[in-house]
């Protein structure tokens, strides 16, 4: 998803806020910031600004 001034989800938001709106709550969660890994504890602290991407990325394992 790619932010935008448009998207009252992501106006003044994090990346724990845009989770919590999308319920991706898999215990899995990947997710990258403008291409780049971010690591669960620091979620909260990036804050998204107009055109930024996230990607979530749900890894499903198994046989």
């Amino acid at each position: 998803m790619k932010t935008s001034s448009r998207s009252s989800s992501t106006a003044s938001s994090n990346i724990s806020l845009l989770i919590q709106h999308f319920q991706e709550y898999d215990t899995d969660l990947i997710v990258e910031h403008n291409g780049r890994f971010v690591y669960p504890n620091q979620y909260a602290g990036v804050v998204l600004k107009q055109g930024d991407r996230i990607e979530f990325i749900n890894p499903n394992f198994g046989g």
